[in-house]
């Protein structure tokens, strides 16, 4: 199968097309406009190893320019992950990036895509459309997001609903919860907290630490991801995508403390605008659908995360 990866060289998309490639069936080509937080050496060293493999083809481009026909043909399935990621920078003169990156773009590729006899159109979202709620977030709940960054990808969202209904674009729709692990965007709290622990530099947390998040490893992540392709009955369906485990900030950096035997020095500060005091994912339509299990412990992820971030800084602290 010839597949589409928007977002290829970032944190999600790089480990996706990896496990695209281990099927030898597979053709993938990915796409990256080298946007948002992440530097692009950073991106670049995601896919670097990728970039010899066989069946993978790079392409650099800005997907509110590019040809989208011409990209599209022959290409069986897309994976839309591509965007402009991050709840505190979509305020302020910077939403019409995420208007252009996360709106705009999705509608582009829909429109380019309304005609072409496409197996799938998954479109990665997140757990921010679904705002501040206690409890497990079932798929069901309307969506109430607290950041201009959640509205623009629940309004990707509708979108592919309307050109799912008007179309037939076979859409589906994943939710991913705070995914983490190896290749995590350096502005991200893990990644954040681990360099900083690291370097013996003190950790800056917003708020007070007890905010609790479902936290997603990436293998988990690209597993629910890729049977949202190859999995029967999930046209048109809304997935949450979560994790194996629930912690709070301060319960996260006791951890990382223990795993990397260096104490914390903890910077608190106001607590940040559109993020909700937890996030927890209701996981049974994704098991019931995609046959989704998380396996990932957090001790295991994160610890996993410490060896990347050790080697992708070595030289910076002892």
């Amino acid at each position: 199968m010839n597949i589409l990866v928007t977002g290829a060289a970032g944190f999600i998309g790089s480990h996706l097309c990896e496990k695209l490639l281990e099927n030898d069936e597979h053709h993938v080509i990915g796409v990256d406009g080298f946007l948002g937080p992440t530097p692009a050496p950073l991106k670049a060293k995601n896919i670097a190893h990728l970039q010899s493999h066989p069946r993978f083809t790079f392409l650099e481009l800005d997907l509110l320019t590019a040809d989208l026909p011409s990209l599209l043909q022959n290409v069986e399935a897309v994976y839309h992950l591509a965007g402009m990621p991050g709840v505190r920078t979509s305020w302020g003169t910077e939403f019409a990036a995420y208007a252009a990156h996360n709106i705009s773009t999705t509608q582009r590729l829909l429109e380019a895509c309304k005609d072409r006899p496409l197996k799938r159109f998954i479109y990665a979202s997140t757990s921010s459309v679904y705002g501040e709620r206690s409890g497990p977030l079932s798929e069901t709940l309307e969506p109430a997001p607290l950041s201009p960054y959640g509205i623009t990808k629940l309004t990707g969202e509708h979108l592919c609903r309307v050109y799912f209904r008007e179309f037939a674009v076979p859409i589906v729709i994943l939710r991913y919860f705070t995914v983490y692990g190896p290749r995590q965007r350096p502005d991200m709290s893990f990644h954040r907290f681990i360099r900083q622990l690291l370097a013996g530099q003190p950790l800056t947390v917003f708020g007070d630490g007890t905010q609790s998040r479902d936290f997603t490893y990436i293998s988990d992540c690209v597993d629910g991801t890729i049977a949202a392709l190859e999995r029967d009955g999930v046209i048109g369906e809304t997935i949450n995508i979560g994790g194996k485990e629930r912690a709070s900030v301060n319960e996260v950096i006791r951890l990382l403390e223990t795993l990397t035997g260096k104490q914390a020095i903890i910077q608190y500060t106001p607590s940040a605008r559109g993020e909700p005091k937890q996030t927890w994912a209701d996981l049974a339509k994704a098991e019931r659908l995609l046959g989704y299990k998380p396996v990932v412990t957090l001790e295991g992820g994160l610890q996993k995360e410490i060896e990347y971030i050790r080697s992708l800084y070595e030289g910076e602290h002892s």
